[in-house]
């Protein structure tokens, strides 16, 4: 984005990409205030509607006024306001500034339309505050590339169309044109990280440094490439590591160790799961590649972990905790939903094939060691052990695998056979029986 030295708001309108509509999160403060008056008088160059919507967080007890005072701006600006309350209650261990940020953009991401454009107004000086924040997290050019300009969210797009903008020149501006805005008093609160750097200490610097807050936005910028980079090399690699949603242990662990990390994190990311620490992501890296064959390693994060089965690694939500004891009657006319498994049992109508009709109702229960069936045609019973070997499935499932019984013999095995004895004839009706992993449960086996 171009800026003019005189005024930096001038390209803003221009640069915006086209989208559906665009919406200010407007909170009251002088940053969006500015955003959404200079959008307001020219909003015959946008190539969308324009709107406004705030998030009710409840924390202060100015939080009415202050959204009174929104839709007031927003009336005399003749601008469409919305609303969304939230829950910010922190979560144990989490601060409430993370609290309330979480809160209001997983609200904003849930309500932004397919297309539209949320755009926020943070500036250049709130670039160079979130640098530092990141340097010291110890964080990678990822993490120190800061905010992005333009970014995908929720349904539509994410934009920061003030990054080029000082917080001087939002104020000037604001002044210029005889603003009002409110003031939120948790933002002088330096126990919180931001506000201490915002006070006191970037203050000090710039007085030491002139023009620092450019310098970081422009450091920024250059840690943003490397990342777009590191993101480029890390795609090949895992075009060469890929099976399916797994990597491949071999193919990882042939390349170098900076690789390895790259790769595991950029794996990650794209299956929308958090970053796990430096700590964890090592853990990963000489757990999963590193062990022993027979080992079973498994790394847990965020409510996530990372497993090994044949040669691959398994990125998946934490299994829960699975009573294998438990027996469950099942008439096989509804789906029956098993949590603890992490899945589905569901039987569709078929003709000569499947599990005969006339067997219905069943018992589910689970494996707990020492099964063994007959195989259709075959003459005698093997083990189930082998039979769950040869198709793959992941030792983790096994033990939540649903058998059905009839009576105390193993009838079948859903997804994967209908046992001797126990199959529809030809020309008789048959259950086709299904076993589907619930929303967000471990990956099938394959």
């Amino acid at each position: 984005m171009n800026s003019s030295k005189n005024n930096p708001f001038d390209a803003i309108v221009p640069a915006l990409p086209e989208a559906a509509a665009y919406f200010v999160a407007y909170s009251g403060g002088v940053d969006s205030h500015v955003l959404l008056h200079l959008l307001a008088r020219q909003r015959d160059e946008l190539r969308a509607p324009l709107g406004a919507v705030h998030v009710h967080h409840g924390l202060h007890d100015e939080a009415d006024d202050w959204q009174a005072h929104c839709a007031d701006v927003c009336a005399a600006l003749d601008v469409p306001f919305h609303v969304l309350p939230v829950d910010a209650t922190a979560a144990a261990g989490e601060s409430p500034e993370a609290a309330a940020r979480h809160a209001r953009y997983r609200a904003l991401s849930g309500w932004l339309a397919p297309g539209a454009a949320l755009l926020t107004a943070q500036h250049r000086d709130d670039q160079a505050e979130t640098l530092l924040l990141q340097l010291f997290r110890g964080a990678g050019p990822r993490g120190l590339a800061s905010m992005p300009a333009r970014a995908p969210f929720g349904a539509g797009m994410l934009l920061r169309p003030l990054l080029e903008a000082s917080r001087a020149d939002i104020a000037a501006y604001a002044q210029r044109h005889e603003l009002r805005w409110v003031d939120d008093p948790s933002n002088l609160d330096t126990r919180y990280d931001r506000n201490l750097l915002r006070q006191s200490i970037l203050p000090r610097l710039q007085r030491r440094w002139p023009g620092l807050s450019g310098v970081l936005a422009r450091a920024a910028r250059l840690q943003s490439e490397q990342a777009e980079l590191a993101d480029a090399l890390a795609a090949l690699d895992h075009q060469v590591c890929a099976r399916g949603d797994c990597l491949s242990q071999a193919e990882l662990k042939s390349l170098s160790p900076a690789r390895q990390r790259n790769l595991l994190r950029y794996w990650i990311r794209q299956r929308n799961v958090e970053t796990p620490s430096r700590v964890v992501l090592e853990r990963i890296r000489r757990e999963l590649l590193f062990s022993r064959e027979d080992a079973r390693p498994v790394v847990r994060w965020g409510g996530v972990e990372v497993r090994r089965y044949r040669g691959e690694l398994y990125l998946m939500p934490a299994l829960p905790v699975h009573d294998a004891a438990q027996r469950i009657a099942w008439d096989l006319r509804d789906e029956l939903a098993i949590p603890s498994a992490g899945g589905v049992l569901s039987a569709s109508p078929v003709t000569g094939s499947g599990l005969r009709v006339s067997l219905s109702p069943l018992e589910v229960r689970f494996r707990i060691g020492g099964e063994s069936l007959r195989l259709p045609g075959a003459p005698h019973h093997q083990a189930l052990k082998n039979l769950l070997q040869q198709h793959g499935v992941p030792d983790w499932e096994r033990g939540r695998l649903p058998l059905l019984y009839a009576g105390d013999t193993l009838a079948a095995v859903p997804g994967l056979t209908v046992c001797e004895g126990f199959q529809a004839g030809p020309g008789q009706p048959g259950l086709e029986l299904r076993w589907s992993r619930l929303p967000g449960a471990a990956p099938d086996s394959r």
